[in-house]
């Protein structure tokens, strides 16, 4: 049995990067949602909300096409940066960013329409700023929402397969995650390998999940 601990390593690096750039990007786009009676709100909810449906090879062959050095993403990032997407490890953080986009947004979101209108409206009777009134008041009532977000993104990141495998390929130590670790050492007929990383998988995601929940029936009670 071989077991290399690397593919958890760029797992744990894509996870975060993943995260974080969907934690602060999302926040506005979340907020507009929230917020607007728009009739065009439906569409960009429809648009955010494709990666839930379409599979994950349509989704991953579509954006091999934006960022492949030819596409007009890839090229961009190419002339502009010097920054190859196809096949490496920034093409799969923003291939991730799209792929989980939705587990932040609608957690996010759904966190926003949470608070009570009447708080807000009490810290701009109070003086405060918009910035001020999401520190201070919007932040701290959606915690359960945060937590949801950034747990949900972050467990569906480290478990990307498809999208992964169609940007990124398998390069160890750049782009070979724990998913393609394990479907390679299934091929391989490497089963007690796959038992390893497949179970440290389903205990992190555990972990995650018994976190979330233990999260928001606190903040039920609150």
């Amino acid at each position: 049995m071989t077991f290399d601990p690397v593919p958890f390593w760029v797992s744990t690096q894509l996870g975060l990067w993943v995260t974080a750039i969907l934690l602060i990007t999302c926040f506005p786009l979340a907020w507009v949602l929230a917020k607007s009676p728009g009739g065009w709100v439906p569409w960009i909810e429809s648009t955010t909300s494709l990666p839930l449906v379409l599979s994950p090879t349509v989704l991953g062959f579509y954006l091999l096409l934006l960022l492949s050095p030819q596409g007009p993403v890839g090229d961009f990032f190419m002339r502009t940066f010097h920054i190859r997407l196809a096949f490496s490890f920034p093409g799969i953080v923003l291939a991730g960013c799209v792929s989980s986009l939705p587990f932040m947004l609608t957690a996010l979101k759904t966190g926003i329409q949470s608070v009570p209108t009447q708080l807000l409206e009490a810290s701009y009777t109070l003086g405060k700023g918009r910035f001020t009134t999401i520190a201070r008041v919007v932040l701290p009532n959606m915690k359960g929402a945060l937590v949801a977000g950034i747990v949900n993104t972050f467990a569906h990141t480290i478990g990307e397969f498809g999208v992964v495998l169609m940007i990124g390929g398998s390069i160890p130590g750049v782009t070979k995650v724990v998913s393609i670790a394990v479907y390679e050492r299934v091929e391989s007929l490497n089963f007690g390998a796959a038992h390893v990383y497949a179970a440290i998988l389903v205990i992190l995601s555990y972990s995650g999940m018994l976190l979330l929940n233990l999260v928001q029936r606190r903040e039920a009670r609150r």
